[in-house]
């Protein structure tokens, strides 16, 4: 039945029974004081009998306003891990707070775990454990890895066979992780970006908090600072990290609000988790995606940016055909100089980015020929960029002869386009 229409017939009986018990004193009343009085006992009745109607429609709700389902004030372990006595509420985000989601995630997948078709209980396939001991469970409905209580485990993925210089200019990297909120314990989970001691990163979080030490471009200084989570987790759940890094600009996000915003960051190559107990229970990640791309840095404009940029930018390289030699040599003609100056100019500007230097050539000649002049061709033009002061270190010059074409060798046109120099971002 209508709550409003039980309302309005209880109401209605009730009144009706307060005002014959009361009619004896009303009528000694004036007219407007006895109206008021009468006001008054409708709306204290009402109150009292909307108080019944709700009581009486939502059995669920007991005396004191709490929940009767036990299972509501339980968080669910599917595990072996202990259900907390007294539960702490799940965390929202305090009303009015500004949700900074400008999270957008790389679109090619580099890794991805969510530890489906893993076996209970065994150590996961697609990691590697660095200290102590972790093994595939589920909890809360899903697989994850779980990080035994009283030891400080670390692992990292297994990414191209332990190369560990895997992570790109552009990349981002999420992962689902548990809150414990049982009263009085705690735990932490440590995130290390280049985890040798001495060149690394840490992004620090537990229940409460977040803390970072990330190192700035030149390796020598930490940026550091702490911010509180308690408005933003979701305890006794999962919760989702996020992280976004473009070429120097580092963000982080938990549940989907911004927490860091780095503009100046080093670049680093790998990553591994580890978790620090400060009680005796238990912690899980799932669902680990780290994936190339996301948003551009500060979304430029591509009006804005130099060919070369916008080149790098959409292809990963730079094609160029203005770099000349003279016929049969790898001497660089000097109206090549003015083109090198742009190349440089870019690497100078972003001194963590590596290029492969290819020397083409056409088919006119033998690749007996061809093959070795277009390798000291490419070592011409690595050297010319190290004489205009960019860093020997992340170039590689590399011979291509006329293997590669990219035009007709038939005609001239065709094979001016084939003697070309190229850029490729490693």
């Amino acid at each position: 039945m209508n709550k409003h229409l039980i309302l309005t017939l209880a109401t209605a009986m009730t009144v009706g029974v307060a005002q014959n018990a009361s009619a004896q004193w009303l009528k000694a009343l004036g007219d407007k004081a006895a109206e008021a009085a009468k006001r008054t006992v409708e709306r204290n009745v009402e109150n009292k009998t909307e108080k019944a109607v709700d009581d009486a429609m939502n059995p669920k709700f007991n005396k004191k306003g709490g929940s009767s389902n036990k299972n509501n004030e339980e968080y669910a372990a599917e595990e072996d891990v202990q259900q907390p006595s007294q539960p702490a509420k799940k965390q929202k985000v305090a009303q009015g707070e500004e949700m900074k989601s400008d999270f957008v995630p790389g679109s090619i997948v580099i890794f991805e775990d969510n530890l489906q078709g893993e076996q209970m209980g065994e150590f996961p396939s697609k990691w590697d454990l660095i200290d102590n001991n972790a093994e595939v469970a589920r909890m809360n409905g899903k697989m994850a890895i779980k990080f035994e209580h009283g030891s400080d485990t670390q692992i990292m993925p297994l990414i191209k066979d332990g190369n560990k210089k895997y992570l790109p200019e552009f990349y981002t990297l999420e992962f689902d992780f548990f809150a414990t909120g049982k009263e009085g314990t705690n735990s932490a989970y440590n995130l290390y970006l280049n985890p040798t001691e001495g060149d690394r990163s840490r992004i620090w979080f537990s229940q409460e908090r977040m803390d970072w030490y990330i190192m700035k471009p030149n390796g020598d200084e930490l940026i550091q600072g702490n911010a509180s989570l308690v408005d933003v987790m979701e305890l006794n759940d999962w919760n989702h990290f996020a992280l976004s890094f473009n070429k120097r600009a580092l963000k982080v996000y938990v549940n989907g609000k911004r927490i860091i915003n780095i503009p100046n960051a080093k670049a680093m190559d790998w990553f591994s988790f580890q978790t620090e107990f400060w009680d005796d229970h238990i912690d899980y990640i799932t669902n680990v995606r780290l994936a190339k791309g996301g948003v551009e840095l500060y979304e430029r404009n591509a009006q804005s940016m130099t060919p070369i940029e916008k080149a790098i930018a959409e292809t990963g390289k730079f094609v160029t055909n203005n770099i000349l030699f003279e016929t049969g040599k790898a001497t660089l003609k000097p109206e090549s100089m003015a083109e090198i100056q742009k190349v440089a100019d870019y690497m100078k500007k972003n001194p963590q980015a590596r290029f492969e230097v290819q020397g083409h050539t056409d088919n006119q000649g033998s690749d007996k020929i061809n093959d070795p002049l277009s390798q000291q061709r490419a070592e011409s033009v690595v050297k010319a960029l190290e004489g205009l002061g960019v860093d020997g270190f992340n170039l590689r010059a590399v011979g291509k002869g006329s293997h590669v074409p990219v035009a007709d060798n038939s005609t001239a046109d065709g094979r001016a386009k084939n003697r070309r120099v190229e850029f490729i971002k490693k």
